[in-house]
């Protein structure tokens, strides 16, 4: 890896020397290449890399002869390449780390072709710990570590890799759908969540909604483990069924918004104590697989930093329409999606009492819309269906058979291809547009996944509602990969900003970051009045959410130069480590709404620890230029039609890499906590994990590439859906799969166990094991 200081020089370089922008329309979805797995997960993890995760199943893409399930995707040439995961990541949880590596937590046992169960069959069958076919392990305690690389890296290498093996490093419960949640010293928690999977986390009648007879898991732990037994989260009892995926954010105090089913609450994890807050008007229900758009709007000295979650979308249906683990009662892909809005802030600083106060409607309903925070501060909702819900089934309990199901196994139907933009601060009534937006052709439903690259471009990709990999069918397995351009790609030029440090502190001194007069066009006083410097973080995203996902404004004044060049006096981030959870960003400056390139920064010390705060130091006045400075950036230019995918303008990318700036120890000294497994009656279904126990198929269903061939046709009085049989997803290397079926079981299940489980004592990136460990290996990489 190269020095840092090599890194920061080349970066700062490269920025000098790209301030136009390449032409591309705006408002439009350029050709993204495709991303080798189905993007069910992404995140970004530097200035270079994408990383891409899928469930276990039949992916034409092999890697070490079996099928892939990880990915890494380029974000100059739109290209990617297979990585090896071993474990089942199905509807795992992730998030950042404060050194800028990334984990992700739990997932679903092995399975084989079809979404069945495994061939090495655990607890009593209704498990797997491996599968010979597809090479896939429990993955239900697992933990995967992943420290991004760049090309300068040998992606062949252990340091580049997943560490991947739950009989070092993984959770004290099997967790499927979890919440994750960073605290303020970079602690993450990890609540809740189904131990076997289904649709939604109950049996019907709901006669134990604690346990649900063992398939429900309703506690919360730390990562890293602190001493702390996992502990039952009432909140998780009282919104039995549908709380998976629960909405977490934590506040200044530093206590937890935590909203699932209708119910809300703020929870104190120091003490495990739950503050009721109101119910979701109407009992609209957010979270999967109602899957509304959440998100933390953004934290601005205009706001004081006070956090208010904004809540759109999702499902209204009535508790029994919900069903059970198996499927849904009713037909969802019939029932229309909500298209309401809510705003709650948690913690207000008036003292007065937290409220649910009605937005504005979306434009029109959505289930799995997902909102994209843009450095304007503008929201992007991009994704989803106008009608049901995400998961996927053979049937419902009124549609019986699979061969009567109109869309294939999709729950979710009528896709919405054309963006929205919602803006915070219109007045209301005027808060949603989508001028000037092209429709992608490209259905995105259930496993779809959206985030926001450093260039302020939109990654888009996967769509999957299927159990396994299926071409063929209403709406199939999506590669293909889309970007969407915002409005402020009709500008010429882009903001070319110097002196962004590598990292920021908890208060402390202020930073100057200079701006040329050829990044903006005008007078050179406007130009500054209209600077924002602004910190994102993009988040770790699935099933719609963006988990972590925060934008917070920087407290800034300037000094305009008789040149026209414009000095942002800057201040650093609020210091209240709960405001912005310390770990990897991106640093944006925004002139008259058009931002630079991201340089990519760490916050805070880069260890999990109580990150040390200082009082802000007082900024400059503001100075203005006393002649007509003006810029010399050739403004905006609408006209521009260039839409070449091929020709990526994200090569202007500016910044540090996260991966080169991690040199710290991925967790400071890990404690583990080995705990006896409760063993519970089991009521979980015995023959799948999928969303519905999968009978028989109406006709022959062709798992693992080739598909199950089209759905039988629309009941009558369906609209005809545009989006049927489209050539989105032709690709000569995308044909059936050829999975061999005499894979050797793989030592990974013979490596010993120890006698109470699992255990977290080793840090898999240090030089030397943090702690002593009986591991073979003393606690470096299982090797496989």
């Amino acid at each position: 890896m190269l020095p840092l200081s090599t890194l920061v020089v080349a970066a700062a370089s490269l920025a000098t020397s790209l301030s136009p922008v390449q032409a591309v329309t705006a408002g439009s979805f350029g050709d993204g290449g495709n991303t080798t797995v189905s993007a069910m997960m992404l995140f970004v993890g530097n200035s270079q890399k994408v990383y891409v995760l899928d469930k276990a199943e039949g992916n034409a893409a092999q890697i070490d002869d079996h099928p892939a399930w990880g990915a890494v995707w380029d974000i100059d040439t739109h290209t990617s390449f297979a990585m090896d995961v071993k474990t089942n990541v199905f509807c795992a949880s992730g998030m950042h780390l404060p050194n800028g590596s990334y984990a992700t937590f739990g997932g679903n046992g092995a399975i084989t072709v079809g979404g069945n169960i495994g061939s090495n069959t655990t607890d009593g069958g209704s498990a797997a710990s491996y599968d010979m076919t597809y090479q896939d392990y429990d993955g239900r305690k697992a933990i995967r570590i992943l420290n991004p690389c760049t090309d300068e890296d040998d992606f062949t290498s252990e340091n580049c890799q997943w560490f991947d093996n739950p009989d070092v490093l993984s959770m004290q419960k099997e967790r499927w759908y979890s919440a994750a949640e960073p605290l303020g010293d970079g602690t993450i928690v990890l609540i809740g969540g189904f131990v076997n999977g289904g649709y939604i986390n109950r049996n019907y009648p709901n006669v134990d909604p604690t346990y649900e007879g063992g398939a429900a898991e309703p506690t919360y732990e730390f990562y890293p483990a602190n001493g702390t037994q996992a502990t039952i989260m009432q909140f998780m009892v009282k919104t039995s069924g549908l709380n998976s995926y629960a909405h977490t954010y934590l506040m200044p105090s530093g206590k937890m918004l935590v909203q699932a089913n209708y119910s809300t609450m703020l929870w104190d994890p120091a003490t495990n104590t739950e503050t009721d807050l109101p119910d979701m008007p109407g009992q609209v229900v957010r979270v999967y697989p109602a899957s509304g758009g959440v998100a933390m709007l953004p934290l601005t000295p205009a706001n004081n930093y006070t956090p208010t979650v904004i809540f759109c979308g999702g499902s209204n249906m009535t508790d029994e329409m919900w069903g059970n683990y198996s499927w849904p009662v009713i037909d969802t892909f019939y029932y229309p999606a909500s298209s309401d809005c809510q705003r709650l802030t948690p913690e207000p600083t008036d003292g007065s009492t937290p409220a649910y106060e009605q937005d504005d409607d979306m434009l029109e309903s959505r289930t799995m819309g997902q909102f994209i925070i843009l450095p304007t501060g503008e929201l992007l909702m991009v994704n989803g269906g106008e009608n049901g819900t995400a998961g996927y089934s053979e049937n419902t309990d009124t549609t019986l058979e699979y061969g009567q199901m109109p869309y294939g196994m999709s729950l979710a139907a009528a896709p919405v291809g054309k963006p929205a933009l919602y803006n915070p601060n219109a007045p209301a009534g005027s808060r949603w547009s989508n001028d000037g937006f092209d429709t992608s052709n490209i259905p995105r439903l259930y496993h779809s996944s959206a985030i926001l690259l450093p260039d302020a471009s939109v990654l888009i990709a996967g769509s999957n509602p299927n159990v396994d990999v299926n071409l063929t069918t209403y709406f199939p397995t999506t590669y293909k990969a889309e970007i969407f351009y915002p409005s402020y790609f009709s500008s010429s030029t882009r903001p070319v900003p110097t002196g962004i440090p590598t990292t920021l502190t908890y208060g402390g001194a202020y930073f100057d970051v200079s701006i040329p007069p050829s990044s903006y066009s005008g007078s050179a006083n406007d130009a500054a009045a209209n600077t924002t410097v602004v910190v994102i973080r993009p988040g770790w995203t699935t099933h719609a959410l963006n988990m972590g996902q925060r934008f917070l404004q920087l407290n800034t004044t300037y000094t305009v130069n008789s040149n026209g060049t414009i000095v942002m006096h800057t201040s650093q981030m609020p210091p209240n480590p709960n405001i912005f959870q310390p770990g990897p960003a991106m640093v944006f400056v925004v002139i008259d709404g058009v931002p630079s390139n991201g340089s990519f920064v760490i916050v805070g010390t880069g260890n999990i620890e109580t990150q040390p705060t200082s009082a802000a130091a007082s900024l400059p006045t503001n100075q203005l230029a006393s002649t007509d400075a003006t810029g010399t950036g050739s403004g905006t230019d609408s006209s521009s039609t260039d839409n070449s995918a091929s020709s990526s303008h994200t090569g202007a990318i500016v910044g540090g890499v996260v991966g080169a700036l991690v040199v710290v120890g991925i967790l400071g000294a890990l404690i583990g906590i080995c705990l006896s497994r409760r063993r519970r009656a089991a009521s979980r279904a015995p023959n799948a994990y999928a969303m519905s126990d999968p009978k028989t198929p109406a006709f022959n269903v062709n798992y693992g590439g080739a598909g199950a061939g089209v759905a039988a046709g629309a009941k009558e009085g369906l609209t005809a859906d545009p989006y049927y049989r489209q050539d989105y997803n032709a690709s000569s290397d995308w044909a059936q799969s050829n999975v061999a079926l005499t894979a050797p079981t793989s030592p990974y299940q013979d490596v010993p166990r120890r006698e109470n489980g699992m255990s977290m004592d080793v840090d898999p990136y240090a030089a030397e094991s943090r702690m002593s460990t009986s591991t073979p290996d003393g606690g470096r990489r299982q090797r496989y």
